[in-house]
């Protein structure tokens, strides 16, 4: 059975024409050639395709000369963007709750990106997952939606807020100053996942606010959005892989209990799509290999533990069986200037109600940008 196309909205582009002009980009020609047209850009609910904006990205870094275009895209963004989700945050008691109910909604309008909220001590943390079927670079994406989120943060929170900690998995640039700029010194690349460290105080602060009379009713909207969306197992299956399997064994026990149902009845909703919990995770861990090859500079023991796997040699295999070449030989592939920089100098699944029933701290949710 063909998988639906991700999809995402228009919205996630916006910005998009001015920025690619200023480094001398056609932006018709590049949305094009990423098979978008640009009037799409005309109606911020157009749904677009998660993989064509993935590939415009990428495309627009690379013929910018810069690291950070999808950084930058990031950098004017507000509540408002957000359409009808904005509004509910904005009625939102403390900060922390407002990063719930966006949890619940954002999977509405983007279908490949995972927000996994999780409470550490002192600290509440947020990891951003992209989940495709693509073996391109998501980097652009990833700091695109890391920084949309910590947008979102500073205009809940106030122009003075700083989150304790902003992490990336892929390598750093040689310029890292509009990274430093937008989130200050507390950076991290090479780091363990994608996503923002908060003080847990920060969150729980209560949030000076009106309440709006349009609140309620933009919440019965999506709530109603919600009830429409179809139950695919895969697709939440899929999601929780993605945000269990880096640190750890990811057990068909563990995800059925986040979604709220037992292993058996897990096998059996993949089995009526067509899937098996061995198959997805064996896509997920590749898929995530890949990136974190293309990507990070982590070596293959750090790679094995961040993949499950019992030591580097088990990893080393594994991977010269899935891919048919070594660590090296994937990395050598990049190019001269891989090691450095990644650009010169100068279908998926739809969104599934399942997720509002994960269980304890765990919150996931499939979030736009």
């Amino acid at each position: 059975m063909p998988r639906p196309i991700a999809v995402i909205r228009s919205a996630s582009l916006s910005g998009y024409v001015d920025l690619a002009r200023s480094y001398g980009l056609d932006p018709v020609r590049m949305m094009a050639g990423a098979g978008l047209n640009v009037r799409c850009l005309e109606d911020p609910e157009t749904p677009i395709s998660v993989h064509a904006v993935r590939q415009l990205l990428e495309d627009s870094a690379q013929a910018a000369g810069v690291e950070d275009f999808g950084l930058q895209l990031a950098k004017g963004r507000r509540l408002a963007n957000l359409g009808p989700i904005g509004l509910v945050l904005r009625d939102e008691p403390t900060a922390r709750q407002a990063l719930d109910t966006l949890s619940r909604y954002l999977r509405l309008l983007n279908t490949s990106l995972l927000t996994h909220i999780e409470d550490q001590a002192d600290s509440v943390i947020i990891r951003e997952h992209i989940v495709l079927d693509s073996q391109g670079s998501v980097r652009q994406s990833m700091e695109l939606a890391v920084g949309v989120m910590y947008r979102i943060l500073v205009e809940l929170l106030g122009a003075q807020w700083r989150p304790r900690k902003v992490c990336f998995a892929h390598r750093q640039p040689a310029n890292a100053a509009a990274h430093r700029a937008l989130f200050g010194n507390g950076l991290e690349f090479n780091g363990a996942f994608d996503g923002i460290v908060c003080a847990a105080s920060d969150l729980q602060a209560p949030l000076p606010h009106e309440a709006s009379g349009i609140s309620p009713i933009a919440r019965r909207f999506l709530d109603q959005a919600l009830s429409r969306s179809g139950r695919q197992a895969v697709g939440t299956t899929r999601q929780l892989i993605s945000a269990l399997l880096p640190g750890g064994r990811c057990t068909a026990e563990q995800v059925a209990q986040h979604m709220g149902i037992d292993r058996r009845t897990l096998h059996r909703h993949l089995a009526a799509e067509g899937e098996s919990f061995s198959s997805l995770v064996a896509a997920i861990r590749a898929e995530f290999a890949q990136r974190q090859v293309r990507d990070s500079d982590r070596s293959s023991a750090e790679l094995a533990q961040l993949l499950g796997f019992s030591g580097a040699s088990a990893f080393a295999y594994w991977f010269r069986c899935r891919f048919g070449c070594t660590v090296s030989q994937m990395r050598a592939e990049r190019g001269p200037l891989a090691g450095v920089l990644m650009y010169p100098s100068t279908p998926e699944t739809p969104p599934s109600p399942w997720l509002p029933l994960v269980s304890g701290r765990l919150r996931t949710a499939a979030g736009a940008t």
